[in-house]
């Protein structure tokens, strides 16, 4: 296998069981477990400072704390297309996404770009770029949009 495709499996398995481990109850209801192997233990994730997750997040256990996060956002977070616009590392995946609040059901569809470094058939680091964060961030709350401050009735 040569690192071109090595780093492409690892990111599509990384994807089978994150969708495996949704199936299941997600936070607080499966276990990381499956997914840990994908992961290498000083992974990094950073999150864009305006979004309800944001941060950056470490290691296995920061990646769960992640997940129960977004858990915590999201009731419907339904990755509905993605493209791999690269096959060696840093790979750069453009996935569409479909999500609906958990707090105001409020839904929302938009691209999410990421770049993914993979060394050692492992992921060491994630970087997600979002269309427009202060959209989601107004879906999450009781904010119509950046521009319309003032709670809805």
């Amino acid at each position: 296998m040569t690192a071109t495709t090595d780093a492409l499996s690892v990111l599509k398995g990384m994807y089978a069981a994150e969708a495996g481990y949704f199936a299941a109850g997600g936070p607080g209801k499966a276990t990381f477990a499956p997914l840990a192997p994908f992961f290498s233990p000083d992974v990094v994730l950073h999150q864009a400072d305006a979004l309800p997750y944001s941060g950056i997040w470490r290691g296995h256990e920061g990646l769960e704390r992640f997940f129960a996060a977004m858990g915590d956002t999201w009731a419907v977070f339904d990755m509905v297309e993605q493209s791999f616009l690269s096959e060696t590392s840093p790979l750069v995946v453009l996935t569409q996404v479909h999500v609906r609040a958990r707090t105001t059901g409020r839904e929302l569809d938009f691209p999410i770009l990421q770049t993914i470094t993979v060394e050692d058939g492992r992921i060491t680091e994630v970087r997600p770029f979002y269309w427009d964060t202060a959209a989601i961030a107004a879906a999450c709350t009781n904010y119509h949009s950046a521009d319309d401050r003032l709670p809805r009735s």
